[in-house]
């Protein structure tokens, strides 16, 4: 239990550490020495258990079994095998989710086929502070179906739905801000006007488990490289409700999707359930070192991985609003309902005060025109890392080593 009474002490850290019960899977991840890592929201740290698989996965199955492997490694079944893994940590069924292509395209194959579900409807409706890929695809979705692309508040994305909307799509956690939507609210109120919903969830899945089924969420869409540890451009998972998956009329209808695909038929007939979104032939690579990845939740309990996160976002907000007396703005929501697994603070200098950060070797980033942005990945993150970033991030606002950075698009992606 904790008996340091200095919130801001390291000792208060460490006790806290010591009471979480997930602290020992830090040890299933390589993480480099001397890094505090802050950015398993844009890229997750790398399980160990995924090297092994990939030399394994090229040198055996590939290498020595060659075309084999489709049917004794199982390759062919990686993209509904993979999708039961995520299963629970989006609360569906295994047979639910599917994962094989990027972001950007299960998010145009989903976008259609929701829509299409509703041929009476006129409008989709997405958020104008939505991560840009959200509204560039939904934009292409509009164009291709004749349909209106409606802009609503993120603050208010309701007042947008009415009888003319067929989707709305909405980024459950935000990007920028860390502010999170309340799932269930939304989703009644969007079928309460007769419309389907579909949620990005790449900012939740992994830290912020969550209720597809409970909620009755009609469609979402994920990526794996952050918070599921996928590895960079590693697919994302699509998920359709059991209700809709025998209507799906997705637009890029592959032989994979196909009923019987290896006889090679020239019309297309869908396959049943969830494999019906899938296309072309899945990516094998990716798709093995992502399975392994997904091996660090097995046993995780959903309510801990929650209660760690808030535990290590609640922490960071302390010792910045005790430690940098309002220097820099908190814009993230400080009600845990209204909270996803990051922090972002807002500074006209924010992006020196991340490379100054990283140059110290705490990994955070930038978005812009000012905010600096840090993610605590529950399985990686420690208490003691929260409290040493802090204290780089004192000693760099003391020093001014900000002042020595300007902003390039070159190296924006850190």
């Amino acid at each position: 239990m904790t008996t340091d009474t200095d919130p801001t002490g390291r000792d208060t850290a460490l006790d806290r550490d010591r009471d979480n019960p997930l602290c020992a899977r830090r040890d299933l991840f390589q993480l480099p020495d001397g890094i505090i890592y802050l950015d398993g929201n844009s890229l997750g740290a790398l399980p160990r258990s995924v090297p092994e698989r990939l030399s394994r996965t090229v040198t055996e199955e590939w290498g020595r079994d060659l075309i084999g492997s489709w049917n004794s490694a199982g390759w062919i079944d990686l993209p509904g095998r993979v999708g039961a893994k995520i299963a629970p940590l989006i609360g569906v069924a295994d047979r639910d989710v599917w994962v094989s292509d990027s972001t950007s395209v299960s998010l145009f194959k989903t976008m259609v086929a929701a829509c299409r579900l509703r041929p009476e409807r006129t409008a989709i409706v997405v958020e104008k502070g939505t991560f840009p890929t959200d509204g560039y695809i939904a934009a292409s979705v509009a164009r291709v179906l004749g349909l209106e692309l409606r802009w609503c508040d993120s603050n208010d994305p309701l007042a947008s739905i009415d009888e003319d909307v067929a989707l709305v799509s909405l980024t459950h956690v935000d990007f920028r801000t860390g502010a999170m939507f309340d799932m269930g609210a939304v989703t009644e109120a969007a079928h309460a006007a007769g419309a389907l919903i579909l949620w990005d969830l790449c900012h939740s899945t992994g830290a912020v488990p969550v209720d597809l089924t409970g909620h009755r969420v009609d469609f979402a869409v994920g990526c794996t490289y952050k918070y599921l540890n996928g590895g960079p451009g590693s697919p994302a998972f699509m998920y359709a409700a059991p209700a809709h998956q025998g209507e799906l009329d997705q637009p890029l209808s592959g032989w994979m999707g196909h009923a019987r695909p290896f006889d090679m038929e020239l019309g297309y007939e869908p396959v049943d359930g969830i494999g019906r979104l899938a296309s072309g032939t899945p990516p094998v690579l990716a798709l093995a070192a992502l399975d392994a990845a997904l091996d660090v939740f097995e046993g995780v309990d959903h309510d801990s991985l929650r209660a760690a996160s808030l535990s290590l976002t609640d922490y960071f907000i302390e010792l910045v609003d005790a430690r940098l007396g309002g220097s820099l703005e908190v814009i993230t929501p400080r009600s845990h309902d209204r909270r996803g697994s990051q922090v972002s603070l807002r500074h006209e200098h924010a992006y020196g005060i991340v490379q100054a950060l990283i140059a110290r070797g705490v990994i955070g980033d930038f978005r812009t025109p000012d905010v600096a942005r840090f993610g605590f990945a529950p399985l990686y993150v420690t208490h003691a890392d929260v409290y040493d970033a802090v204290d780089h991030l004192v000693a760099v606002m003391e020093q001014e080593e900000y002042a020595r950075a300007e902003y390039s698009t070159r190296n924006a992606v850190t």
